[in-house]
């Protein structure tokens, strides 16, 4: 009985033991990602205010997106253009707000990244791989357009106001947008890029304005436009419209660092993080609506079926306001490509400490970041059809982070609209001479 007794002792003292030294394993675990958490980019400053949620939400809606509108329009023509445009709206503003309230769903618990929140809703490694990427290629996709956009709007800029610029290939452009980029790419974490963001808002505002007046000038003096659909076959309408839609759904492609914005953002029970960010999203998404309805309108009816894939490409006088519209989208981009980098660059350090066991630090960002940057500008430059882009894009990834709990709209978009844009860049492309 005694040595019955002693083994069940023994016993209990051995199960304790591992109890222990799980929970210490656990302890260590957790220190060790709340460490991580200290220094990815997303996490490592949660200091933000309400306003930052407004001026990120607009750098990161109303980009190079909101430019091509007047092209879109002349895809659709005037009644199912502004349908499409105001539903989008309506659409994403009711699902940015669902991102809004999950992010704090769980008591405790903040789903400060998409993947996350993917992994809660369909299982760790199921809910990962569903959801991480397609939020990757909106980022990357977004920072591939622009790239294009930023060389392109740097170019015009030049060209209207120094001639012997013409002669320069816009491969350069893309390049010195570029290094720019890989210079910004070193902000060490999103709430570093608060002024940088607060700048490209305003001049996303700015030049949306410099193009809805010019074009309403423009129309009101010179009025021989004409509004019949771009095409005039039946195969070349239909793949218009598929285009179009995917034009749109681009513009509309903000959700993709909704959760990482809000991450930024202070919480405590008393005063829970959507609050603020909700009160941003709605400053944000008035300003968005503004935005690209007078642009859509006044652009199209200005120049009509003829209007091209980038608005301010068609407004040439005055020339210095429109060099400088295109120069402001020039800077805006500057920021919205480091807002919609932020969560690839917090996903490509979490999987190097995590998965390759590198040690955080410098080397790590300098390394890494740049490598990500070349490889977005090599792409722009072998592939810099903006309008193709928009399209393509637009359908084939942004419909998942924006309109998917719109089911049936979000699989369609997905599945028609990348058709329209891969067509436009193959049209394109049998004009254009690479690195040219």
């Amino acid at each position: 009985m005694e040595t019955a007794s002693l083994q069940h002792i023994l016993r209990e003292c051995e199960i304790n033991m591992r109890i222990m030294s799980n929970g210490e394993a656990t302890a260590t675990q957790n220190e060790a990602q709340t460490d991580l958490n200290n220094w990815l980019p997303i996490t490592a400053s949660r200091k933000a205010k309400w306003w930052y949620s407004a001026f990120h939400n607009v750098t990161a809606m109303v980009g190079a997106g909101v430019l091509g509108f007047p092209y879109a329009m002349s895809q659709l023509g005037w009644i199912p253009g502004l349908c499409a445009i105001i539903s989008s709206w309506l659409i994403t503003y009711y699902t940015l707000w669902q991102l809004v309230e999950l992010h704090e769903m769980v008591p405790g618990k903040r789903f400060d990244r998409y993947p996350e929140l993917g992994e809660h809703a369909f299982g760790p490694k199921l809910g990962y791989w569903i959801v991480m990427p397609q939020q990757l290629l909106v980022q990357v996709a977004s920072n591939i357009v622009y790239m294009v956009t930023g060389g392109k709007s740097l170019k015009k800029f030049c060209d209207l106001l120094i001639p012997t610029f013409n002669q320069v290939r816009q491969t350069y452009f893309i390049l010195f947008f570029a290094c720019i980029q890989l210079l910004l790419s070193q902000t060490p974490n999103f709430n570093s890029l608060k002024s940088v963001s607060l700048l490209a808002a305003l001049m996303s505002f700015c030049y949306s304005m410099v193009a809805f007046i010019t074009s309403t000038i423009k129309g009101s003096h010179h009025h021989e436009a004409r509004y019949e659909l771009r095409s005039q076959t039946k195969v070349g309408k239909f793949f218009d419209i598929l285009s179009a839609i995917g034009t749109i759904a681009f513009a509309y492609g903000g959700h993709s660092v909704v959760l990482e914005i809000q991450a930024t953002i202070p919480s405590t029970p008393n005063k829970p993080s959507k609050k603020p960010m909700w009160r941003g999203v709605v400053v944000a998404y008035v300003i968005v609506i503004f935005c690209y309805l007078s642009v859509a309108i006044s652009g199209f009816w200005a120049f009509g079926d003829l209007v091209e894939d980038d608005v301010l490409i068609s407004l040439e006088k005055p020339r210095w306001l429109i060099a400088v519209a295109n120069l402001m989208v020039f800077f805006h981009v500057i920021g919205s490509y480091q807002v919609f980098a932020m969560p690839v660059f917090d996903m490509m350090e979490s999987y190097l400490v995590q998965n390759l066991h590198f040690t955080p630090g410098l080397p790590l960002r300098l390394i890494s970041r740049s490598i990500y940057v070349c490889l977005t500008g090599f792409i722009a430059i072998c592939i810099p059809f903006f309008g193709g882009l928009l399209g393509f894009f637009g359908g084939l990834v942004f419909s998942s982070t924006s309109y998917y709990i719109s089911i049936i709209v979000g699989v369609l978009i997905m599945i028609l609209a990348p058709i329209g844009g891969a067509r436009q860049i193959v049209l394109s492309a049998t004009t254009y001479k690479i690195f040219n």
